[in-house]
């Protein structure tokens, strides 16, 4: 049985794939209270010790407006730690499995991203992330670096929840609608990065490298948020906004003190094609979201 050796176990992500690795090998799941990943040194013991055939790397430091006046905590956890990783893996002869973002890209060009695109990030944080992804990819460990955005759970704090949590308060929300993505459950990529760990394990190596993951689709923040609403309005959800009550505004309307792409649309043609992969619409896994969280109410 092979050993996974997986950090940021509490995160959203991160709790998705506790589930679904177990049956893929024997677990060693961690969080930041039993690895500090700014802890070169601890992170490292802790590898060598564990001597895992798997590592994925579900932690990240991920508060992108604090990160500005954080670098040196950011670029430690987003830099340094996957860089120490992918150095034992490469050692331990391990597979990196590893989690991007699409920050790493300025979001001005007008069609999705594809792998090869050029990196521009707009922040501390997507710079971190890059660096982090390079690094990785400079140690020559088999490594699978996938890159995510506008990732959801029932559980953790995402864009998802507060709206939900806000129109219940609320007989009016602005969300802004000039930034677009793929809302794309943690299920979905926990579940997505099992599937590519069991075809992994043929060691062809284009089954290595950078890959983007996301759901089907395109929609701004605004249209994100009026399909949750209507969704939780139809399973009776008490809501003081329903998806008639979001105001779209511009992203010059809403400051944030971290700049953030416009287009965050990712193609994922290069993992449909190498790991025979379908993506879910978009709709598909925020419906899926209301009616989990609908169950808690009753």
């Amino acid at each position: 049985m092979k050993t996974i050796l997986l950090f940021g176990k509490n995160g959203q992500i991160g709790s998705a794939l506790q589930t679904v690795l177990r049956t893929r090998g024997a677990v060693v799941a961690l969080d930041r209270t039993t690895c500090d990943l700014s802890d070169v040194d601890q992170l490292r013991s802790i590898i060598g010790s564990v001597k895992p055939d798997i590592i994925v790397n579900a932690a990240a430091y991920t508060a992108v407006d604090r990160a500005e006046s954080d670098k040196d905590l950011c670029f430690r956890v987003n830099l340094l730690a996957p860089a120490v990783m992918a150095e034992a893996a490469s050692r331990l002869n391990a597979v990196l499995v590893h989690y991007s973002t699409d920050y790493v890209f300025s979001g001005d060009k007008p069609s999705a991203y594809l792998e090869d695109d050029r990196p521009d990030p707009l922040n501390a944080y997507g710079r971190s992330k890059l660096d982090g992804d390079q690094a990785v990819l400079a140690s020559g460990c088999r490594s699978i670096i996938l890159r995510v955005g506008w990732v959801y759970s029932a559980a953790g704090q995402n864009f998802a929840n507060t709206i939900l949590q806000l129109a219940r308060k609320q007989d009016r929300i602005t969300v802004v609608a000039d930034q677009f993505g793929a809302p794309t459950s943690a299920r979905f990529i926990a579940d997505t990065t099992a599937n590519l760990i069991d075809q992994i394990n043929s060691d062809k190596p284009q089954r290595f490298g950078v890959f983007h993951l996301a759901a089907a689709g395109r929609v701004s923040w605004y249209g994100y948020a009026t399909e949750l609403l209507r969704e939780a309005r139809r399973l009776n959800f008490g809501l003081g906004a329903g998806p008639d009550d979001v105001v779209p505004i511009s992203s010059t309307e809403y400051a944030t003190v971290a700049p953030r792409p416009r287009n965050s649309v990712l193609d994922t043609g290069k993992i449909r094609r190498t790991f025979s992969l379908d993506m879910p619409e978009w709709q598909v896994g925020v419906r899926q979201l209301v009616q989990e969280l609908s169950k808690e109410l009753t």
